[in-house]
């Protein structure tokens, strides 16, 4: 008799197959959804493995966080990512600053004279020309220099 590693209920089972039916979801909620179908027939880590493209470490966590979680486990848990540094008052002031006339001895504005010049001017502590170059791009302004 084969160990039965997942045992969905008749709804988790109905919902698993309208993902797997459907083109929208991500590669990786789709190969959960796979393996947590092939793990409730019964299959073997190993079979399901095969099947779903996962390895047998992460089919038996995925059991776990089904046990747990419920269909929560096929979705991944936000990461916080890095915190933003520049507000979006600093960045503001940077487009503006952008759009003065450059300073004297220079016929535009570089990345790195706007940097230096935004530091100076006390509008952030700190920030990199490819920074500034980021900002303005998404202003859809000309970069200068």
């Amino acid at each position: 008799m084969k160990k039965s590693h997942v045992n969905l209920t008749d709804d988790h089972r109905e919902e698993l197959k309208a993902i797997r039916s459907k083109g929208t979801s991500l590669a990786r909620t789709f190969k959960r959804a796979t393996a947590l179908l092939e793990l409730d027939k019964g299959q073997t880590y190993v079979a399901a493995a095969a099947i779903s493209n996962l390895s047998n470490i992460s089919l038996s966590k995925l059991s776990k966080r089904y046990g747990a979680e419920g269909l929560a486990c096929l979705y991944d848990n936000p990461r916080p990512g890095r915190p933003i540094k520049i507000t979006a008052k600093q960045r503001d002031q940077i487009t503006v600053l952008a759009c003065e006339s450059s300073p004297e001895g220079s016929s535009q504005w570089s990345l790195r004279l706007l940097a230096d010049k935004a530091v100076e001017l006390g509008y952030c502590d700190s920030i990199s020309h490819s920074q500034v170059g980021e900002i303005l791009k998404k202003e859809n302004k000309t970069s200068p220099g």
